[in-house]
């Protein structure tokens, strides 16, 4: 008895709990295409693969179950490469079945041939080629097992030949999932309660390790009396009904929890593996946790670093905290962020001068008129910030954004794949008008498949985040520019509701229609062009460079910018 090897993997990927596979049939991937549509697996049939990998990866994310794309031979599977790398720092579990030509081109320059292997090595958690029609299932079981086991991509290199060929060993290899437990020992808990006991002023910052220990976290800072900051990955965990909850620090950040971690003298890393050394305190005990052990100390020396899974490490770590009585440090850091909240939250809600929309405003409203457990996605820059700051968290509402890899283009095309595994949900795209163009076609794909995302286009005719870097760096902005359509009657032309609103005063109304439609829908957004991005705090060389920066603008005859810019911002 035998199989053909394509039916193999396409019955393995669905064993492993495949859903959809995302990809564009064509040439070596036809075989897999025509037993994935004979299978229980849907085949999104997307206009360029880089979507279809920012696709697969949000479904994974959201899921927490293993999403397939599939590309053809050399240019094709090439395309995912960028999606592949924003799954691969979202520890995405996904895999790739990357087609090859005949293994007896392989090695020639033979047209189209590609090594997927070098290209994808530093990228995937697993990257290997099926060589022979015998290895094709205990490929593909290790390629299924070890995408979930190391949540990340695994990268399938299948020739075309061997597709095609008869598998005669049918060896029952099947993908096993174990869930271990990960704890540190009982000398390294009782250590780090003896370092967090001796603090007076504690603050815990979270990350996106605490998805599943809110509880626990929460019971921590209350044995603790600390406040909470959180990265924005772990926003969705501990922003919603946490009353020590006083929000991020970093360059998204608030005064806030900017100063309860600066300030403190004893900070309690849970789950974060927070990037930026300037935003933690100089000198403090720093105590993490962390699941993976070669983030301990990697960003920030620390005085003790514990491998664990977070709740069950917290569970067992909180019987040997000291209660404590709330002292000064904690009712401060509250008290602050109320207040910075309060203030932002009112700010968000007014119109710029004459009526202009701040893409602040667009979020304030959203966040008001928005379902409570809708999906939120945005494209790196300004739409981001706007979509930490502004959409609040609820206990059903997440959010997603290019937080770790800062690509261009994944909003929408990362919504394409949240609709597609949550298809009951409102699912809203923050796109600017930069990185939407780039993948614009793939709305097409929205309405090929009926996927009804609402995506809305914040339109301030720049790459607006770039050019707040040139300002930053003293320069005078440059190649930031974009001349756009309106993308209201883009989206028409594509078979979606499509609409534009230009002032402040029709915005609301916009919006309500925009979500009310039952398919994919567009709404084109004039947004302020001179609104900044402003940190919790201003370092000295940025200062100076806006400074600079403001000075050459007007020796360069853009003096009106400048006032425009202060008028809007200050």
């Amino acid at each position: 008895m035998s199989q053909k090897v394509a039916q193999v993997i396409v019955d393995t990927l669905q064993a492993a709990g495949v859903r959809n596979c995302y990809g564009i049939v064509g040439d070596t991937v036809n075989v897999i295409a025509e037993r994935i549509r004979e299978s229980d697996i849907d085949w999104v049939h997307m206009r360029h693969e880089e979507a279809g990998a920012f696709a697969a990866q949000a479904e994974a994310l959201l899921m927490n179950r293993l999403t397939a794309m599939a590309g053809s031979c050399g240019p094709g599977s090439l395309h995912f490469i960028n999606g592949l790398y924003e799954g691969y720092r979202n520890r995405a579990p996904v895999i790739l079945l990357a087609t090859q030509i005949v293994t007896a081109e392989l090695g020639f320059r033979f047209i189209q041939e590609v090594d997927f292997k070098s290209v994808y090595r530093d990228c995937s958690v697993f990257c290997d080629m099926i060589y022979t029609p015998e290895q094709a299932l205990r490929k593909t079981v290790l390629a299924c097992q070890t995408a979930i086991a190391k949540r990340g991509p695994a990268v399938l290199i299948v020739p075309v030949d061997i597709a095609t060929a008869q598998m005669h060993d049918l060896t029952p290899f099947r993908v096993q999932t174990p869930r271990p437990v990960l704890l540190p020992n009982a000398a390294e808990l009782d250590q780090m309660a003896a370092l967090l006991n001796q603090g007076d002023k504690i603050t815990i910052y979270g990350g996106s390790g605490c998805q599943h220990a809110r509880e626990q976290i929460l019971a921590v800072a209350e044995r603790l009396q600390a406040p909470i900051a959180h990265t924005s990955r772990a926003k969705d965990f501990l922003e919603y009904d946490n009353p020590h909850n006083i929000g991020m620090t970093g360059l998204l950040g608030n005064e806030a929890g900017y100063h309860a971690v600066r300030d403190c003298d004893t900070l309690l890393l849970a789950g974060a593996d927070f990037a930026w050394r300037q935003f933690y305190p100089d000198k403090a005990t720093i105590v993490q946790i962390d699941c993976e052990p070669t983030h301990l100390g990697q960003r920030h020396p620390v005085t003790l670093g514990v491998t664990g899974d977070l709740a069950p490490t917290l569970e067992a770590l909180l019987p040997r905290l000291t209660p404590r009585r709330p002292g000064k440090f904690y009712e401060t850091a509250l008290k602050r962020h109320r207040t910075v909240i309060a203030a932002s939250e009112a700010k968000a809600a007014q119109p710029g001068p004459g009526g202009i929309i701040p893409g602040k405003l667009v979020a304030s409203v959203l966040n008001r008129i928005a379902a409570d457990d809708a999906l939120f996605v945005a494209d790196d820059g300004t739409p981001a910030v706007w979509l930490v700051r502004y959409i609040s968290a609820t206990a059903k509402r997440r959010t997603f954004a290019s937080l770790l890899h800062g690509t261009m283009a994944a909003g929408m095309a990362s919504a394409l794949g949240l609709q597609k595994a949550q298809p009951g949900r409102q699912v809203i795209a923050l796109c600017g008008d930069g990185g939407f163009s780039m993948l614009l076609g793939d709305l097409l794909t929205a309405v090929q498949e009926e996927l009804p995302i609402k995506v809305a286009v914040f339109d301030n005719g720049k790459l607006g985040f770039v050019e707040i870097e040139q300002k930053a760096e003293g320069l005078v902005d440059v190649y930031t520019d974009l001349k756009n359509p309106d993308f209201g009657a883009v989206a028409k032309a594509m078979g979606l509701w499509g609409a534009r609103v230009e002032t402040a005063d029709d915005l609301e109304e916009g919006i309500r229609a925009w979500l009310a439609e039952p398919g994919p829908a567009l709404l084109h957004i004039k947004v302020e062009p001179m609104e900044l991005v402003m940190p919790p705090a201003v370092e000295l060389g940025a200062a100076v460079g806006m400074t600079l920066y403001a000075a050459r603008a007007v020796l360069q005859g853009k003096g009106g910018e400048v006032l425009e810019m202060i008028e809007e911002n200050i």
